[in-house]
């Protein structure tokens, strides 16, 4: 974003206290770090110069989701609460949101080797 000359848009996974990190907020950065190995955030850049250059303009930064989504949803209270209220709805939900989560990273994959 710093070396586009235009404007530019970070977006990243900002955990609150909302969120009910069940380690404590002094562990967000190990809670975004979760968030990218279980696949519910992806990190990638899109940069229109690298086309000038002959290159994809879009680069996918995170790997394959290496550990567990709802491993990942169950550390934070505001998706547990809900597994605990409802655990049949909990888990059609998780199951959902895995599903398109692992659908988004297809995506993401094959646009950044176009």
């Amino acid at each position: 974003a710093e070396s586009y000359p235009g404007p530019s848009l970070i977006i990243g996974y900002a955990p609150c206290v909302n969120h009910g990190i069940k380690g404590g907020m002094g562990n967000t950065r190990e809670q975004q770090k979760n968030a990218v190995e279980a696949g519910y955030w992806n990190l990638y850049r899109y940069d229109p110069g690298r086309a000038e250059e002959g290159k994809n303009p879009f680069v996918l930064d995170s790997g394959k989701p290496k550990t567990g989504f709802r491993d990942f949803l169950m550390s934070e209270v505001r998706f547990s609460s809900l597994y605990k209220k409802d655990p049949v709805l909990a888990e059609k939900l998780f199951a959902e949101a895995e599903q398109e989560a692992m659908e988004r990273y297809e995506i993401y994959r094959k646009l950044s080797m176009e």
